[in-house]
C-alpha cells in the first residue's frame, strides 16, 4: 500500500486539488468498476481517493489493497467493525491532502462523468459547496421507488424550513466542498445522519452552496441498497439536534462567534452611529473578520478591508471585491512592513473595532496607524473594557487584556495621537457578558443571545444613559495632528 505521502510537496503539479473521500462496505462486486470510472473521469485537477474500507466481510478491503498497489492516488484505511458512512468520513478528513472534498460513494449510483461540473464552481471561486441533485435536469435518472422519492422529498423540504434554503436534493450522495471548512466542522452522525447533518452545519456556516444537475442510477435492494425507512427517521432527528440544541458548527471559535455578532445587525447599526462623525471618505478597516462593520462602511470612496486570517480575507474578497472602491489586504497589524503598500493610499481614517486587545504589542500597531493616517484623520478604536469582566469567552477569542478606560487614552497620546473623543459603549451588554462568561462560565456567544438583544435594542439604548453604569466596550477617537510631531 502507497504511504500517505505519495504526493510530493515539492511538486505543486503532483498535489491533489481534489480528494474523494470513499466508504466502502461490502462493495467488492463494484469496487473495481467505480474506481476505473472515477480515474477516467474527465477531471483537468489532480486527485487522490481516500478508501475506507467499513468492516466489510465481503472481501473488500482485499481489492481496495490490490487497487491501492497499481495506483499511488489511492490510499486505503480500514475500521475493524462496520461503523457507518458518517464514522468512514471521519476517518477520512485527518488523511487527505486537496482542496476540495467530494464524497464518492463505492456503487455505481453516482456517475464519476458528472465530478467536473460538481467541483467547477469551487474551482471558479463561485461556491463554497456544491451538491449535486437528482431531481434537476440531468442526463438521465432512473426510475426507481415512489416512496423513497417521497421521503427525499419530504426531508429535503424540512431542511430547507429550518435553514432557510431552497435547496431540490438534501440527501443526495454527491456532494463537494472546501476541505478547510470541512476540516473545521464538527460532525458526529456516524452513519447516514451525515448527509442532514453536513447540510445544516453548512447553512450555520453561511456559505455560498450552489447545486449541479446530475444523472442518478439508482440501485435495488437486491443490488445491495442499504438505506431504510428508520434512517429517515434518524435524519429528521439529525437536523432537528443540528439546528436546536447543539448548535457548534465550526471548531472556529473566533468564527462562530463573529456570525453570531452577524445576528445583532441593529446592535452594528447603532454602534456605527456612535463613530460616523469622524469617518471619512477613505477608510482602513483594520480587522474585517466576516465583514460585519464592512458591509455598513461600502459608501466610502475608498475602502481597504484588512485581515490577518487568509480565510476572512478570501470571504471579504468573495463578497465585495467587485466593487472598484473596496479593496482587501491579507495584512499583519504587527509587522510595519504591512503598511508599506498602504501608505500611498491617503487614508483619512483608520477603524479598528474590537481588535486591539488581540494584539500584544499593541502600542506598535498604534504607532503604525499614526503613520500611515493623513495628517487630520482618525484613528477610531474600540476595545473590551474593565479587566474585572474577563471570561472564558475573552480568552475563547484570544483577547490578551480588557482595558481601562485611562489606559487607552495614554497608548493613543504616547502614538503620537491627540485624543477628541472617548466614550463608554454598551452598558447593557455588560450584564449578559458578566452573567453568561462569570456565571455560568461559557466561552461563547450563540446566535440566539445575538438575537435577544437586537430585540432588546431599545432597553439597551434606555440604559445606556445611566451613569456610573459600566460599559462592556470604550470609544476612544485619535486624531493625528495637522502639524505632526514626534511620538
Amino acid at each position: 500500500m502507497p504511504e500517505p505521502d505519495s504526493f510530493s510537496d515539492s511538486d505543486p503539479d503532483s498535489r491533489p486539488i481534489l480528494s474523494l473521500l470513499m466508504p466502502v462496505y461490502n462493495e467488492r462486486r463494484t469496487l473495481r468498476t467505480i474506481v476505473r470510472r472515477v480515474f477516467e473521469a474527465p477531471l483537468t485537477v489532480p486527485i487522490e481517493l481516500i478508501a475506507v474500507d467499513d468492516g466489510s466481510t465481503d472481501g473488500s478491503n482485499e481489492v481496495l489493497r490490490e487497487l491501492a498497489e497499481a495506483d499511488p492516488r489511492i490510499r486505503v484505511l480500514h475500521h475493524s467493525r462496520n461503523r457507518g458512512k458518517g464514522a468512514s468520513i471521519r476517518t477520512a478528513l485527518p488523511h487527505l491532502k486537496g482542496e476540495i472534498v467530494v464524497i464518492q460513494d463505492a456503487d455505481l449510483e453516482y456517475d464519476p462523468n458528472d465530478l467536473p461540473k460538481l467541483v467547477q464552481p469551487i474551482l471558479d471561486g463561485r461556491a463554497d459547496a456544491v451538491f449535486g441533485s437528482r431531481f434537476l435536469s440531468g442526463e438521465y435518472r432512473r426510475v426507481l421507488y415512489y416512496w423513497h422519492s417521497l421521503g427525499n422529498g419530504l426531508l429535503t423540504w424540512l431542511c430547507n424550513v429550518l435553514c432557510d434554503l431552497n435547496l431540490t436534493d438534501m440527501e443526495t450522495g454527491y456532494k463537494a466542498i472546501r476541505a478547510d471548512l470541512l476540516r473545521q466542522t464538527p460532525l458526529k452522525s456516524r452513519k447516514f445522519g451525515f448527509e442532514p447533518e453536513l447540510t445544516v452545519r453548512l447553512a450555520q456556516w453561511g456559505v455560498r452552496l450552489y447545486e449541479v444537475a446530475i444523472s442518478y442510477a439508482g440501485r435495488t435492494y437486491l443490488e445491495g441498497k442499504k438505506v431504510r425507512w428508520v434512517d429517515g427517521l434518524r435524519a429528521i432527528g439529525v437536523m432537528i439536534r443540528c439546528r436546536f440544541f447543539d448548535r457548534r458548527f465550526t471548531t472556529h471559535d473566533g468564527y462562530a462567534i463573529l456570525v453570531a455578532m452577524r445576528k445583532a445587525r441593529g446592535l452594528n447599526r447603532w454602534l456605527l452611529r456612535q463613530i460616523e462623525p469622524w469617518i471619512g471618505s477613505r477608510v482602513l478597516e483594520a480587522g474585517c473578520g466576516i465583514g460585519n462593520l464592512t458591509e455598513l462602511l461600502l459608501d466610502s470612496d475608498r475602502l481597504i478591508a484588512t485581515d490577518n486570517e487568509t480565510f476572512y480575507v478570501e470571504m471579504i474578497s468573495r463578497r465585495f471585491g467587485h466593487l472598484e472602491n473596496v479593496e482587501t489586504v491579507e495584512m499583519d497589524l504587527t509587522r510595519s512592513t504591512d503598511y508599506d503598500r498602504i501608505e500611498a493610499e491617503g487614508l483619512d481614517t483608520i477603524v479598528c473595532l474590537n481588535v486591539l486587545e488581540h494584539i500584544a504589542p499593541d502600542e506598535e500597531v498604534l504607532r503604525q496607524f499614526f503613520r500611515v493616517l493623513q495628517p487630520g484623520g482618525h484613528a477610531i478604536i474600540l476595545v473590551p473594557q474593565h479587566p474585572w469582566l474577563y471570561t472564558p469567552t475573552d480568552q475563547a477569542l484570544g483577547h490578551e487584556r480588557r482595558y481601562e478606560e485611562e489606559e487607552l487614552r495614554q497608548k493613543l497620546e504616547a502614538a503620537g495621537f491627540e485624543v477628541v473623543h472617548q466614550q463608554g459603549f454598551n452598558r447593557f451588554g455588560t450584564v449578559g457578558w458578566y452573567v453568561s462568561g462569570k456565571i455560568l462560565g461559557r466561552d461563547r456567544l450563540s446566535p440566539g443571545q445575538m438575537r435577544l438583544f437586537d430585540l432588546l435594542l431599545p432597553v439597551a439604548k434606555l440604559i445606556e444613559r445611566i451613569p456610573g453604569w459600566p460599559a462592556l466596550s470604550t470609544i476612544a477617537v485619535g486624531r493625528k495632528p495637522e502639524k505632526e510631531s514626534s511620538p
